[in-house]
């Protein structure tokens, strides 16, 4: 743990801003009940929930340029065993949250990716492409993994290469994980935070990353403002005129994808910016700046959390419920109803963990995961 510091404050607002819808989406009270922009697509297309997790890893790339600056952002052996540390670190705490709280499961079916997991593998490839390339190839490299991972689901992704049951990338994962060890919950073994698709993954770390050093070297000012909105407008067009051809698909991470969502959170992104550096109004984003100082604790905290819900079984009457289940139906749906209750069951579980936030803000406190 260490002691917050001068900070990007746009950035900051930005990861809390994520981190909090993040925690929402993840948490309803039911599953029956949830507004269409809080679900997932089905499978091609992009609702305002796909968002979350390319804004977050957008964000990972931002904070390397940052975190790495006292190492000059140069390849050496300091900044190596940071981003090892880091990558297994978080990587580590992924497994933990996928075997909490049933640590005498069997471990034959286990889930080895997930959310924590991809951002490790995406964080520690894409610091070290950031800091052996030179920046002026950075976006040359983009293009080629994009490319390449294109090829790769055109190429071994038989007569459907975009579908469920016959991309490559399930095929990749059965080959390294087995199809014990992916997600289940699209009705097959396949894990949209898969290892195939950490290469595209990793193309929009790096394009935080550039983003970072924009307004790490560059002045704080308007001109770097419309620099980023430029950059982001270009991407996202590109990303849209891509998916005539290549559908934009968050399981997939499809190139598309990557393009037009780096463009909506270059897009968002220099909004706070321009508010909360250039013109130094920040009192609006301060709710949403105590999650960014603690962003992936607060995040691994809800987890656990939420786990904790599901796990505690009470009995208010003749049947067994989990505590979960009992706040919404008992409390949610009593003053909210189904729908609005479930919205509200899955705000109230983000304001508890804000409050933990809260109390390490205070204290000026980091956890750095």
């Amino acid at each position: 743990m260490t002691k917050s510091s001068g900070r990007l404050v746009s950035l900051d607002i930005f990861r809390g801003l994520t981190v909090a819808f993040m925690i929402i989406v993840n948490n309803p009270g039911s599953w029956d009940y949830v507004y269409p922009p809080l679900r997932h697509a089905k499978w091609n297309g992009c609702t305002p929930t796909d968002l979350v997790f390319p804004f977050f890893l957008f964000i990972v790339g931002m904070s390397t340029w940052y975190s790495l600056k006292k190492y000059r952002n140069e390849i050496n052996g300091s900044s190596l065993l940071r981003i090892f540390r880091r990558t297994i670190t978080i990587f580590a705490v992924g497994l933990f949250l996928t075997i909490f709280p049933y640590f005498g499961r069997d471990y034959s079916n286990l889930r080895i990716m997930g959310v924590l997991q991809r951002i490790a593998l995406a964080y520690g490839l894409g610091a070290i492409l950031c800091l052996t390339i030179r920046r002026n190839y950075l976006w040359i490299l983009i293009a080629i993994l994009l490319l390449l991972y294109w090829g790769l689901l055109v190429l071994f992704g038989g007569n459907d290469p975009y579908s469920l049951e016959g991309n490559f990338a399930l095929k990749a994962d059965i080959a390294v994980l087995g199809k014990n060890h992916l997600y289940t919950g699209f009705g097959i073994p396949f894990d949209p935070e898969g290892l195939l698709g950490t290469i595209p993954a990793v193309c929009t770390v790096i394009i935080g990353y550039f983003v970072g050093e924009l307004t790490g070297k560059g002045a704080t000012s308007g001109k770097t403002v419309i620099k980023i909105i430029l950059l982001g407008t270009a991407a996202a067009g590109l990303g849209y005129l891509w998916s005539l051809i290549f559908p934009i698909n968050k399981p997939l991470w499809t190139s598309s994808y990557v393009l037009f969502t780096a463009g909506i959170a270059m897009g968002v992104f220099a909004i706070l910016y321009l508010i909360a550096d250039v013109l130094k109004f920040q009192v609006p984003g301060m709710f949403f700046m105590i999650f960014g100082t603690n962003a992936l604790f607060s995040y691994f905290l809800s987890g656990i959390w939420i786990k904790m819900l599901l796990f505690i079984q009470i009995h208010p009457g003749t049947e067994k419920t989990t505590l979960y289940r009992w706040f919404y139906e008992k409390v949610c749906v009593l003053i909210a109803g189904n729908l609005n209750g479930s919205l509200l069951f899955a705000v109230i579980q983000m304001l508890i963990v804000w409050c933990v936030a809260l109390i390490l803000y205070r204290k000026r406190i980091m956890i750095r995961l």
